[in-house]
């Protein structure tokens, strides 16, 4: 058997690289089973793919049929491929159907008459879901997802009574639809709020209240994009609702690559008219936008007459004692769209977030969510402006930064400890979650793998990615995970991956 002949390129039957080199003779079979079923986790071998035959396989790798074909029944045994009588093996998966297509996002899709004539009558970019990443249903509660926060240091009792309070006024309102930009004393109070805890130079009536930060991207892109002409920047790798939104208006996306100072300012294209960028906290990398990027995104902005979208999602969270300012706070010629959500501060469910908007577009953004058909819950709206007046949200802030800070400096520390042969977490000193750069590329598919059992929720940065390179690495949230689950965790990972290793 050949089993240390470099593979030969197989670019015409799978869609990247397989390698065997330097494995030893007896973990062959183990080696290319475990590539193969990363790259259907991946969604790089879609489902409906159908792979090449054992003995194309062997002679491209140079290693001997029965080795393949070990790895293909391993595969069929655990759900990732099915055999058909006379034919080549399909990717499949667990539990899935006999007909099937690739949807990236829930995994295969029945394909039949019906699924053809509403081909026909829903418009093309909805025929395929816009948004990459869901996560799987069946995750702990106290996993390593990000955007998950902590509710346990939460005061749910005092929810409970202003919520409560807000139910019995609303009984004495008359029966007509609520302003569509918000509730006027919410309005007042996320004003003083971001004032306080950004700096962010704003005035009650600049602030549209959306359902999360997510109707606000869209509501943005609504506004901005003119479809099929609108050309917009976005962070590569960057966060995937966002782009969906802008997909979705037509946009014509951007992709521009960050580094260890944030958004590369100097690529972005000439022709671009709107920037989408997340400076506090990059999503997902989580690198800290620089003071000199900063300056020099607004003045970039300026000489392309275009406008920012600042993503400030977990904004309330950084844990430098002198965090940088806002875009929107430097922002001297009204170019800057600021985004914020409470779904980080305080929990996702409430599904409220805002926009800042500059004077020039307030109006017209209202207008966009007054069309849209949403208008004002009265009782939630209420009670979160009862919540950040009377200052408790302000408290809960500074209660959990420590907490959250604390287990940032767990992974850190633990990452040192057992994965600093590998893999790195990656600077940044902000939010619920940090990503890591995997150090030997050889390695990648290996502690993918292993970090899908031993860090259930967390992703691979290149599920963030959409250019032509891929970042090696993986984004992890901390936000509902215990200091001593994140060094069992760390310590579990570290064990596998060095197990697997040999």
């Amino acid at each position: 058997m050949k089993d240390t002949v470099p593979m030969k390129s197989i670019e015409p039957v799978l869609p990247f690289d397989l390698t065997l080199v330097g494995v030893r003779p007896g973990g062959l079979t183990k080696a290319l089973h475990r590539q193969l079923r990363v790259a259907i986790l991946e969604r790089r071998l879609p489902v409906g793919f159908v792979l090449p035959s054992t003995r194309q396989l062997a002679n491209l790798l140079g290693v001997g049929r029965n080795m393949v074909i070990a790895a293909y029944e391993q595969l069929v045994l655990e759900g990732y491929a099915r055999s058909r009588a006379g034919a080549r093996l399909v990717v499949t998966h667990p539990q899935s159907g006999a007909t099937q297509r690739s949807d990236p996002t829930t995994g295969p899709r029945v394909i039949g008459v019906q699924q053809r004539a509403a081909d026909l009558r829903i418009a093309t970019v909805w025929r395929q879901p816009v948004q990459r990443i869901v996560y799987a249903a069946n995750l702990p509660e106290r996993c390593f997802r990000t955007g998950a926060p902590e509710h346990r240091h939460f005061d749910h009792e005092i929810w409970r009574r202003l919520t409560s309070r807000a139910l019995r006024a609303s009984t004495r309102k008359p029966f007509h639809y609520g302003p569509a930009e918000g509730l006027p004393e919410l309005r007042e109070a996320i004003a003083s709020h971001v004032a306080f805890v950004r700096a962010v130079v704003c005035k009650a009536n600049d602030v549209i209240v959306t359902c999360g930060a997510q109707e606000g991207f869209d509501l943005l892109a609504r506004l901005l994009v003119t479809p099929g002409l609108t050309q917009v920047a976005v962070e590569d790798p960057g966060y995937p609702p966002l782009r969906a939104a802008f997909i979705a208006a037509g946009a014509r996306l951007r992709p521009v690559p960050v580094d260890d100072e944030g958004l590369q300012v100097d690529r972005i294209p000439n022709d671009v008219k709107v920037i989408c960028v997340t400076p506090s906290h990059q999503s997902p990398t989580g690198i800290v936008m620089s003071s000199a990027r900063r300056a020099a995104l607004l003045e970039r902005a300026r000489a392309l007459n275009a406008v920012v979208i600042e993503d400030d999602y977990d904004g309330e969270f950084l844990y430098d004692s002198h965090p940088q300012d806002a875009l929107q706070t430097l922002d001297q010629d009204e170019r800057v769209f600021y985004v914020g959500t409470f779904s980080k501060s305080l929990f996702p469910s409430l599904r409220k977030g805002f926009v800042v908007a500059p004077s020039w577009a307030r109006e017209a953004i209202i207008d966009v969510k007054r069309i849209a058909g949403t208008h004002t819950d009265w009782v939630p709206q209420a009670t979160l402006a009862a919540f950040i007046a009377e200052g408790h949200l302000a408290r809960h802030i500074r209660r959990m930064r420590p907490v959250y800070a604390q287990r940032r400096l767990a992974f850190e520390q633990g990452a040192k400890s057992h994965w600093g042969d590998w893999m790195q977490v990656s600077p940044g000193n902000a939010g619920l979650h940090l990503s890591t750069s995997i150090a030997k590329a050889a390695m990648a598919n290996l502690i993918i793998e292993c970090a899908l059992r031993h860090l259930p929720g967390a992703l691979p940065l290149s599920y963030y990615s959409i250019g032509k390179t891929c970042t090696q690495g993986l984004c992890i949230g901390y936000g509902c995970v215990d200091v001593d689950q994140i060094a069992n965790a760390v310590q579990a990972l570290g064990a596998a991956v060095r197990t697997s290793k040999g």
